[in-house]
């Protein structure tokens, strides 16, 4: 079979693209402090929000998944009034600003919202500035990536294997257990990745809804943003651990459910 010759016109372009998503990564790795970095790591503020940052993302991660995948094989097998109007639903979060969403969970979670009124007053409980406020506002900005990933996989998996497997007499839960899942797990991954990513990153809606507050709801995103008023060199050095954490996680999730 003849290859086609290398499309050169996309070359520049292309190659354009690429500078303009390392360019600004390469710039922490040059403006980098070297000469403190470990001492700047090793800070206690630095380790827990760092801690607080991974243990929320791995949470808001497992929620999404419990979830997530459900409402994704729904969206992709099932057959239901609304569906495409709750297909639209589920990617409001990527495209409204992640603040926006933080006001949104405050005004049905606050203390005065429309559930949280009643959480508070029969069962004593205040959702909003708290580590949980942060899971809620990651699943919220994250879940959605999951959801459309795995719905993808879904609708791109050959069902004549499930198909066959309940001509078999496999029940619809064996079915899924056995066939469907095993056949869409590498989509699972990747959304999964991509969800703890943006769980990891999230800003907007933790700033909003969970507040700031060192030691219990100061994520890694929140640290470089009061670190950058005062101490940029700081800033990096928490830009750079986020970055190498999020490169790691990434690539080996990419090497496991990704690459075939």
């Amino acid at each position: 079979m003849r290859r086609g010759r290398f499309p050169w016109i996309l070359v520049l372009p292309a190659l354009t693209g690429l500078a303009f998503l390392v360019l600004p990564l390469t710039g922490l790795l040059v403006r980098a402090p070297w000469s403190t970095m470990g001492d700047r790591v090793t800070e206690p503020e630095v380790l827990t929000a760092l801690w607080l940052s991974l243990s929320t993302a791995t949470v808001a991660t497992v929620v999404s998944l419990l979830l997530g995948v459900p409402l994704a094989w729904l969206l992709a097998r099932a057959e239901f009034p609304g569906r495409r109007l709750v297909r639209a639903l589920v990617t409001v979060p990527l495209v409204i600003p992640p603040v926006v969403g933080g006001v949104a969970l405050l005004l049905v979670l606050g203390r005065n919202g429309v559930l949280g009124r009643h959480l508070d007053t029969w069962f004593g409980i205040t959702v909003p500035f708290t580590p949980v406020a942060v899971v809620l506002a990651q699943v919220f900005v994250a879940m959605p990536f999951l959801v459309i990933s795995v719905e993808g996989a879904l609708r791109g998996s050959d069902r004549r294997y499930e198909e066959a497997a309940a001509t078999l007499g496999a029940g619809r839960v064996a079915v899924f257990a056995h066939v469907t899942l095993p056949l869409v797990l590498p989509g699972i991954g990747a959304g999964a990745a991509l969800c703890w990513a943006r769980a990891l990153g999230e800003f907007g809606a933790t700033i909003t809804f969970a507040g700031n507050f060192p030691g219990t709801t100061q994520t890694m995103p929140l640290a470089v943003y009061v670190a950058m008023q005062r101490d940029p060199e700081a800033a990096i050095v928490l830009s750079l651990v986020l970055l190498l954490v999020c490169v790691v996680v990434l690539a080996t999730l990419r090497e496991r459910w990704i690459d075939p």
